[in-house]
């Protein structure tokens, strides 16, 4: 059971770190921190997701609350579903991109809003780890069945407005994806690969952040005739895009892509995090949107969404989230609003995002640092002539570059983040930066 409550979700190898009787025990501990009275859960392919939504919901109803069960979906359907049943909280039982051997759960309170370390996991495992449930209840709850695609799948198609059905080639990487994009089928002409449920992930690990995870959808797109492709994590919440000739696109850009879709129909905020470049920003005020820097981190980016009732938000690592979908992730919304812009243009995608690379970018650089603080000051102290914002990590702003320097939430890790106007200029910096980073 060590170290599985984490800073976002509850995650560790089944088995080892998680088994059925800690899962029972989590079932308790959740129905006693949130006094829930209806729960919807949802579980991804892997073949110990069966077995732990059973003792995650023996654990719910001994406690009294009512299991929804949706069964197989991905994390954004399991958002969704929480927000339009109306029920109490949320359960998505995924290890996310993790290999098979992993899993865990995703926490949300009623309307999907996320259960993070600072707002309930430490409870939960205090909990679980004391025994401190409330008595059992009189009356335990019942478990229904709920399929909730039909109406993610009308949900999401609400946001298209595709002159022509587009060409898109889908790797689902043998998981949740298949699931998501099924809600595509009828406005898409897609090519998927990978589309067979398996969560031992026989092809590739499910993370498109890793670019040699993409490269049978690059070698599929070499084949063929597409206007865009598109690979989905595990559990279908992050998603990569690929422009028509197998291009990676980075996130920063379709953050961009998306919000000049959105704005084209309704203006309003949208929040892109502090690692994006300076024309997301542009681009978004350019479209006449109201751009707001946020913070790493689903639960603090859905926070400042509700508080500011942004319209659309774009995190580096491919969430996109959408307040049409309850301030929670939608990668078929993503790529609805993809397809609109290329469905509409009579040039091909490398094209319209050729325009948005107006600066040169590190890409994020990770390095690991035994004094993460004495690191942090050092830096505010080296560039204090710059802009300094520390909103997450250490931010130094100048006129002609910037950077970032975090810690990671997940790893032992400072992350750098960095961009100038020149590629000489980011390369300077860059070496700079590392020097005093690895020190």
């Amino acid at each position: 059971m060590a170290g599985i409550f984490k800073a976002y979700d509850i995650r560790g190898i089944y088995g080892k770190d998680l088994d059925d009787d800690t899962m029972f025990r989590i079932g308790r501990a959740f129905a006693t921190f949130t006094s829930c009275r209806s729960v919807v859960v949802g579980r991804d392919m892997r073949p110990h997701s069966q077995p732990l939504f059973k003792a995650l919901a023996r654990g719910l109803t001994m406690q009294g609350a009512d299991v929804v069960d949706i069964g197989l979906c991905s994390t954004p359907m399991s958002y969704f579903a929480n927000a339009t049943l109306k029920t109490d909280a949320g359960i998505m039982i995924t290890a996310s991109h993790n290999p098979g051997e992993w899993n865990g759960a995703k926490l949300s309170r009623a309307g999907a809003v996320p259960i993070s370390g600072q707002t309930g996991i430490a409870d939960i495992e205090r909990i679980v780890k004391s025994g401190a449930f409330a008595a059992p209840a009189q009356k335990p709850g019942k478990i229904t069945t709920h399929d909730i695609a039909r109406a993610y799948g009308e949900h999401v198609r609400k946001t298209a407005r595709l002159t022509r059905r587009p060409r898109v080639a889908m790797d689902m990487a043998n998981a949740m994806g298949v699931v998501e994009a099924a809600a595509l089928k009828d406005i898409f002409e897609i090519t998927p690969l990978f589309d067979e449920l398996d969560g031992t992930f026989p092809n590739h690990e499910a993370n498109p952040l890793h670019h040699e995870t993409l490269r049978p959808i690059r070698d599929l797109m070499g084949k063929g005739n597409f206007d865009f492709g598109v690979a989905f994590d595990g559990d279908a919440d992050r998603a990569g895009f690929l422009d028509e000739k197998g291009g990676i696109i980075p996130m920063d850009m379709i953050t961009a892509l998306v919000a000049k879709d959105i704005l084209s129909r309704e203006k309003g905020v949208i929040l892109y995090d502090l690692r994006s470049s300076w024309a997301v920003r542009e681009i978004i005020e350019e479209n006449g949107g109201t751009p707001m820097m946020c913070r790493v981190g689903h639960a603090f980016i859905k926070k400042q969404m509700r508080d500011n009732n942004a319209i659309f938000a774009g995190e580096l690592s491919g969430h996109y989230y959408f307040r049409a979908n309850g301030f929670t992730e939608s990668t078929c919304m993503a790529a609805i609003s993809v397809a609109n812009i290329v469905s509409a243009s009579s040039v091909p995608l490398s094209e319209l995002v050729r325009p948005l690379r107006r600066y040169f970018t590190s890409g994020e650089i990770n390095s690991e640092v035994r004094d993460t603080a004495s690191v942090l000051k050092t830096l505010k102290s080296r560039y204090s002539d710059g802009r300094l914002l520390e909103l997450d990590g250490v931010t130094v702003e100048y006129d002609d570059w910037w950077f970032n320097v975090r810690a990671s939430n997940t790893e032992p890790l400072i992350r750098l983040n960095l961009e100038a106007k020149r590629e000489d200029l980011m390369k300077t910096r860059q070496d700079e930066l590392l020097g005093i980073i690895r020190a």
